[in-house]
């Protein structure tokens, strides 16, 4: 446990020598933010305005909650694992008492950490800016609900991060390419560049068969108070039964790449 926390406090360290790469990637975040919100403020901007369920208040919860609930979940160190494969530098870590998994899952976390700092203090100063309308939940089961489905959530895009990147054990030539398209498809099919439900239902119910749903949409759906507390815990479940399914696959997919892999460039 020592070596892990003494990983979780030099990994935090690190985050300040690379200062452009986090900057860009809160500028990316805020861009994101403004594009997303315009949209749907223009959308709603009458306050009588009521679509797919959503008024003027949630819909803009929704748009802010992704700040933070993007910085929570999406915000990963674990993107480095691939070029680190393929540069051969897993060999380091191979001849060291150290689980490999464990060590970026902890680097994983002190970004997290650092990312959710930083994004309150922009959601609170873009809400004083913007002043929109907000829907402040205020049910401690719903909050209950909610804390567990964000950390399921942490676990399962950590899990989806390792899968992608395991790709450049048996092609690393194309390592940045798999971390690339989980970006993509979490964007497109998590709910954030738009909430899910405003899809066909046939088609949702498709995407509730994927883990992608449960990284983003499902957490700000059970804060709105959207989900009746049956579905509110069937999602956690579903969430929590993918984060057991990928935890498997990870391991012993693992375990056939490390018996390919070729510690190219040493």
């Amino acid at each position: 446990m020592d070596k892990y926390l003494a990983i979780f406090k030099i990994s935090f360290a690190q985050e300040f020598a690379y200062r452009l790469n986090f900057v860009m990637w809160r500028v990316r975040n805020i861009m994101q933010f403004f594009l997303i919100f315009f949209l749907w403020d223009t959308v709603f901007s009458s306050p009588s305005t009521q679509i797919f369920g959503y008024d003027r208040p949630k819909i803009l919860t929704y748009v802010f909650g992704l700040i933070i609930v993007r910085s929570i979940v999406l915000s990963a160190r674990s993107v480095d694992i691939a070029g680190e494969v393929s540069r051969g530098d897993l060999s380091n870590y191979l001849v060291k008492p150290i689980n490999y998994i464990k060590y970026w899952l902890t680097r994983d976390l002190s970004s997290k950490l650092l990312n959710l700092s930083f994004a309150m203090f922009e959601a609170v100063l873009l809400f004083i800016v913007l002043k929109p309308p907000f829907f402040l939940q205020t049910e401690a089961l719903q909050l209950t609900f909610f804390v567990f489905s964000i950390f399921t959530a942490i676990l399962l895009f950590f899990l989806l991060m390792f899968l992608f990147s395991m790709f450049a054990l048996w092609y690393p030539d194309q390592a940045w390419g798999a971390s690339f398209l989980l970006f993509i498809f979490v964007d497109f099919l998590g709910g954030g560049v738009f909430p899910l439900d405003v899809l066909p239902v046939n088609f949702q119910n498709i995407l509730y068969l994927t883990p992608f749903p449960y990284l983003l949409f499902s957490p700000l759906q059970i804060y709105l108070g959207k989900f009746d507390t049956l579905l509110t815990v069937r999602n956690v479940l579903i969430g929590a039964i993918w984060v057991a399914i990928l935890s498997v696959m990870v391991n012993k997919i693992w375990r056939l790449g490390l018996k390919v892999y070729r510690s190219e460039g040493r």
